[in-house]
């Protein structure tokens, strides 16, 4: 039987054979004298046994509490820009938002059933209310691996890390790759979050550029110059946001053939995947590589259409053995940070990969390409506006003719102006890196969308001012 021991101090004396000497003092703080420990020999010792360094008295006269480094280092792009815009709408226009990237915004774009029911007979089940192992549960990793898994490029449940949506997956894998000093390369324009969370880590953000009049395939040579001994991945995003984009299989070899070249690691963000129109193909890179590791991002939040259930997983394709133990250890340990991804969702997650009909994938396809059709087609025969007709993914990028808008200076003046006077939110593509283009989000309602394009085409139609550059030049020249 224990017995209850009072609230007091003991000075604990180390002799020199490393046998202590305890005596007993009524005192509030009482020193430790430990010959030889970290330096001072003075250490602090509780009633309970446990051991910490005495603390000097704190100097500070006033508060001072600041934010740290990393915080401040923390900016999205988005929100830096989007905020920053006067966004008051027509009040007798009522507002179409182009602009987020979220297929629920409108409620045309359910889920399937079966997915829900997934959700529901998980929790009906009771099993999933405790905490999973960080990296998720086996069993729903092994789903995940059956499910993203091919010939050539087959996948284990040891090879699948559960995430809180492909957000955090995209941030595990460039915390387990990169120092602060290294660089990685991103696409430009491409998702903000990227460089988000790089800078914040003090890692370089090295842009490389996609090619509009190549349906925005990357500009090799160019991401190949950006190549250095700190560069420590390329981060491919395919299908692409904001572009909707799709790469071939040969350009998908080309890249690969470049980071080979380098010995550099592609970070894949396909959170994408497979949603693509018909006639068009997308591998994924993993299939493709030989030699190249790749840690590829994904999740349910786009193809199953439910963004808040935030679900990604990271899969690890490293056939060769490049990445070793190393960095599979580093993403277990990074994933301990937090307790992992929603319990109840792992639960419904064999049933939704599993379940899911094929019909629901094609409706959802099927749709996105006929608002990107006519979203294309009307803003094609607008003046000062170039549209880039997408092949998967859920956005389409346009470009203005900004020389034609001289009553704006770029971009963002001119999506700012689009909703005060037009009540329609497009993204300025300033966001993505990329000036004097702007992103439509192709998944509202299709009335919506030709009511949306209406008014762009009249709003450009005001301020369109149709001058040849030369003469543009010339008078300036004058000046």
């Amino acid at each position: 039987m224990c017995s209850r021991m009072d609230n007091k101090s003991y000075l604990v004396q180390m002799n020199g054979n490393g046998k202590s000497l305890v005596k007993a003092q009524s005192l509030n703080a009482t020193a430790v004298n430990v010959k030889g420990l970290h330096g001072n020999g003075l250490h602090h010792v509780s009633v309970n046994g446990s051991l910490y360094p005495a603390k000097p008295k704190s100097r500070r006269q006033r508060w001072e509490v600041k934010a740290s480094e990393m915080a401040k280092n923390t900016l999205n792009p988005i929100r830096a820009i989007v905020d920053g815009m006067k966004l008051t709408p027509n009040p007798d226009k009522p507002m179409i938002a182009l602009s987020i990237g979220d297929p629920t915004v409108f409620g045309n774009l359910p889920t399937d059933g079966a997915v829900l029911q997934a959700l529901k007979d998980a929790i009906d089940s009771e099993k999933y209310n405790g905490y999973a192992p960080s990296v998720g549960y086996l069993k729903s990793r092994q789903a995940v691996a059956n499910f993203c898994s091919c010939p050539q490029a087959p996948l284990e449940a040891e090879d699948v890390i559960l995430t809180s949506g492909c957000s955090q997956a995209i941030e595990l894998a460039i915390n387990v790759l990169c120092n602060p000093g290294d660089n990685i390369l991103v696409p430009c324009p491409g998702f903000s979050l990227y460089k988000t969370l790089a800078v914040s880590m003090g890692i370089e953000v090295k842009l490389y550029n996609l090619l509009p009049e190549k349906s925005w395939e990357i500009d090799l040579q160019q991401m190949e110059s950006l190549i250095d001994e700190r560069t420590s991945c390329v981060i491919v995003t395919n299908p692409s946001n904001p572009c909707g984009s799709v790469f071939s299989k040969e350009h998908l070899q080309k890249i690969l053939q470049v980071a080979s070249k380098h010995c550099v690691p592609i970070l894949a963000d396909e959170i994408y995947s497979d949603m693509v129109f018909p006639g068009c193909s997308s591998p994924s890179l993993a299939s493709l590589s030989s030699d190249v590791p790749i840690i590829s991002c994904g999740g349910l939040a786009k193809r199953w259409l439910v963004p808040g259930w935030r679900m990604g997983w990271i899969l690890i394709h490293d056939r060769n053995d490049i990445f070793g133990s190393e960095i599979r250890q580093g993403l277990v340990k990074l994933s301990q940070r937090i307790l992992g991804a929603c319990t109840i969702i792992q639960g419904a997650l064999e049933s939704i990969l599993n379940n899911t009909p094929q019909s629901f994938y094609s409706n959802t396809i099927d749709f996105l390409k006929s608002n990107s059709e006519i979203c294309f087609n009307e803003l094609s025969t607008v003046p000062g506006l170039n549209p880039v007709m997408p092949s998967g993914a859920m956005y389409l990028m346009v470009g203005i003719d900004i020389y034609h808008f001289p009553d704006f200076n770029n971009d963002v003046d001119f999506t700012e102006r689009l909703v005060t006077e037009q009540s329609v939110f497009c993204l300025p593509a300033s966001a993505f890196e990329y000036p004097n283009f702007f992103r439509i989000v192709v998944t509202v309602p299709e009335h919506l969308m030709t009511e949306a394009c209406a008014r762009i085409r009249e709003f450009c139609q005001r301020y369109y001012r149709p001058r040849s550059r030369d003469s543009t030049d010339s008078h300036d020249l004058d000046q």
